[in-house]
């Protein structure tokens, strides 16, 4: 077999990335579940016609079929893997809304794909972690305000550098647009969702040419999107501008509670940021986006959001709101910069070197009573000189060496960073807390 070709935006991590990987992870999901989120897993693969009608992703979705498929035999009933975790979660709530405490709170963390180009921290296979709550009817506002609290909380778990959690309301956008008396608010909302890839004259050109505005009015609209306050003072940035609209009055007291409840619970984490949008059509109030301090050009790594119709059924409508993080994009970023490192690259705290051939079988006894007091143990590959299996455990970060006793003497166990042997029983020995995991630390 020749050597392969990587699948550009496909990314297999390497052992100790792995390791990393599952740390990050393992510190979301204690979060999540501090907060009462509930765990939930839905299946990869979603209707087309449900996929292709929550947004600007039909150029993004895969599509799954057989190899063998007669193209004419395709039904209405062709289906393609999920492209984000809050459609087929919205589904799950309707197929499963009898059989669910309301308000329902869970998270879900699995892999999602988009047929998007791939670049740095950019995939189409990741891994996301989200959080979402929904309600029946109606669901409170308290909710949005949580949400990047809990964020907040996860974040600050983890040995990345901090984060800023920009947040903004759709009503503010709308409202605007509305009080300016321009007529299509969704198309300007989708214009201004790209200021940071195009840039304000691109923008303005697009919002005259695509979305019906005056040169008057696409100058209002990029004077919204450039007010940034970590604070209540957006509002009088906003009112300067001149427009009213009921909708708009209603989205400035929404994001009002959202900033005043983050400056309260974490200074400085939440900002007020007027010109995020988001590109999804669901979207209906609150909408977030999460930078990392110092990867800023990279963009958002967490986002999400309030939606009011995704889970709708005849007059079954369950409101919701939820965030998601991109723990791919994110890691993606933070291994490319080398800002992440892992105390070793295997699990291993311990080997039991091996005198000769003949002991193993007494060595595999030592090595499984450390197993079954959850000390993660291995017996040296090979019997050779214990400078050698002592190598072997230090190039993998491995900190002890178990010595089993010969002609009756006791066992030995030696931390080789230090040099320390000391005498030791394995059915009582145990390393220090820091020791008995790989630890994952800041580059």
């Amino acid at each position: 077999m020749s050597k392969p070709t990587p699948l550009s935006g496909f990314p297999e991590w390497l052992p100790a990335q792995r390791m990393i990987e599952q740390n990050v992870v393992e510190r979301i999901r204690t979060t999540f579940e501090c907060y009462g989120f509930a765990p939930l897993e839905t299946r990869a693969v979603e209707p087309l016609d449900q996929l292709l009608r929550k947004g600007e992703t039909s150029k993004e979705v895969y599509v799954l079929r057989r190899l063998q498929e007669d193209p004419a035999n395709r039904g209405d009933d062709s289906l393609g893997l999920h492209f984000d975790l809050t459609v087929p979660f919205a589904r799950f709530v309707l197929e499963n809304s009898g059989k669910l405490q309301f308000p329902f709170r869970r998270y879900q963390i699995q892999k999602v794909w988009r047929g998007e180009r791939p670049q740095e921290g950019r995939y189409r296979e990741f891994l996301q972690a989200d959080i979402d709550v929904v309600d029946r009817d109606t669901l409170p506002f308290h909710y949005d305000t949580e949400m990047p609290l809990v964020i907040g909380d996860a974040f600050a778990s983890l040995p990345i550098p901090p984060v800023t959690i920009m947040v903004n309301n759709r009503k503010v956008c709308e409202g605007f647009y509305r009080g300016l008396g321009l007529a299509a608010p969704d198309e300007v909302l989708r214009v201004v969702d790209r200021l940071e890839r195009l840039g304000p004259e691109k923008v303005a050109a697009l919002l005259v040419e695509t979305a019906g505005a005056t040169d008057a009015q696409a100058k209002a609209c990029l004077e919204l999107a450039s007010i940034s306050a970590g604070d209540a003072s957006f509002v009088d940035a906003v009112r300067a501008l001149g427009v009213a609209d009921p909708l708009l009055d209603e989205g400035l007291e929404e994001l009002v509670r959202v900033v005043d409840a983050g400056a309260e619970h974490a200074p400085g984490l939440i900002r007020a940021e007027l010109k995020i949008a988001r590109g999804l059509d669901y979207y209906t109030g609150t909408v977030y986006e999460t930078q990392l301090r110092g990867y800023e050009r990279f963009g958002s790594i967490c986002s999400g959001g309030r939606y009011e119709n995704l889970a709708t059924a005849g007059n079954e409508r369950f409101p919701g709101v939820g965030i998601s993080i991109g723990v791919s994009r994110m890691l993606g970023l933070l291994f490319g910069q080398h800002a992440l490192t892992i105390s070793r690259s295997v699990p291993t705290c311990v080997v039991v070197a091996l005198p000769t051939e003949e002991l193993r079988p007494a060595c595999d006894r030592i090595a499984q009573e450390l197993r079954r007091r959850g000390i993660n143990t291995e017996v040296a590959p090979a019997a050779a000189k214990f400078g050698k299996q002592i190598r072997f455990a230090e190039r993998r970060g491995i900190p002890y060496v178990w010595f089993p006793g010969a002609d009756g003497a006791a066992d030995t166990v030696k931390d080789i960073r230090s040099g320390e042997q000391v005498e030791a029983d394995a059915a009582g020995w145990q390393p220090p807390a820091d020791d008995l995991v790989p630890l994952v630390s800041r580059g």
